[in-house]
């Protein structure tokens, strides 16, 4: 027996939405791995759509994506460091402690290394992380934070907080359109929080901004399926994770494929570590031979004092 379910939720333009699908079989892979889940993309309007091997309900496959989460959250601590920002001794420190546990090992290798540091000895940071502290958003306290679903302090206050870890808000995440309501912390991923006064009626710093928790949460968890490692771009040291680029100008970009054959995480990984992926065009021959009909580049960009990620551009591959 077997299961689809289209996920609508995620869209294949959005970071956000690509890494909570890789967080989804993580999650999946570490909670029921006999259910094979696999991916592929379909429809109009474009969708992944999630084949598993049991007759898996949607309500089975929330229970079980919401669980996995929570298992593979316990791999989120990092000894209190609030940012990427520490030296090369505390990174060895933090790598060599999760020398023996896979999980952990894995979720840091997609962060830092300490064989790629800045000029005053600080470790640069993955090309995903989009704060450092402005605005008194830290990257590693939502990264620990997030996933095991800790009440931000306003919602944290109120007489009835709601239950980040509830099944509803993965389902929310997957299976319906975002609607954006949950006013908890994110991770700049999402192209809608680039929310420039240009670009809006209102003056935005008003706004407190809103998200949808469920997809921060397996984004989180799904960063670790993006290991990373230190590079030689342009005649300096950079840290670039899978699927990371350096365009001609030197900035970060991120690709991702839309493949018609369903793939397991570590197939999708394969094929977004594929040389024929990071060409510009996209090597047509090559990719199709491997069911990529489409390639998605999102651009890291700066704005003010921030990092955002841009809506992803479809590149044919010619």
């Amino acid at each position: 027996m077997t299961a689809t379910h289209r996920l609508v939720g995620l869209e294949p333009g959005n970071l956000l939405a690509f890494l909570a699908l890789l967080g989804t079989l993580r999650a999946l892979e570490a909670r029921v791995p006999d259910w094979r889940p696999r991916v592929h993309w379909d429809g109009a309007p474009l969708r992944p759509v999630l084949t598993l091997a049991a007759a898996a309900s949607q309500e089975d496959v929330v229970r079980e994506v919401a669980g996995g989460c929570a298992d593979l959250a316990r791999d989120h601590d990092f000894a209190g460091a609030s940012d990427l920002t520490f030296d090369r001794q505390r990174a060895r420190v933090l790598l060599a402690e999760a020398s023996d546990h896979p999980r952990r090992a894995a979720l840091l290798d997609a962060l830092f290394t300490d064989g790629a540091l800045k000029d005053d000895g600080r470790i640069i940071a993955s090309p995903l992380c989009a704060m450092f502290g402005q605005g008194h958003q830290h990257f590693l306290t939502r990264l620990a934070e997030v996933p095991k679903g800790v009440l931000p302090k306003g919602l944290a206050k109120k007489r009835n907080p709601p239950d980040l870890n509830a099944p509803g808000k993965i389902a929310e995440a997957l299976f319906a359109p975002w609607a954006r309501t949950d006013g908890t912390d994110s991770f700049r991923w999402d192209p809608a929080e680039d929310r420039r006064y240009a670009l809006r009626f209102a003056d935005p710093s008003t706004d407190p901004g809103r998200t949808v928790h469920g997809a921060n949460r397996l984004a989180a968890i799904g960063l670790a399926a993006l290991p990373g490692a230190a590079v030689e771009r342009r005649g300096r040291t950079r840290f670039l994770t899978l699927g990371t680029t350096v365009d001609g100008k030197g900035g970060i970009e991120l690709r991702w494929p839309i493949g018609r054959i369903p793939m397991s995480l570590g197939a999708l990984r394969a094929v977004i570590a594929h040389p024929a992926l990071a060409k510009s065009p996209p090597d047509r021959s090559a990719l199709a031979r491997l069911g990529v009909v489409e390639v998605r580049r999102a651009r890291r960009i700066s704005v003010g004092k921030y990092f955002n990620f841009t809506q992803a551009e479809a590149l044919v591959p010619e």
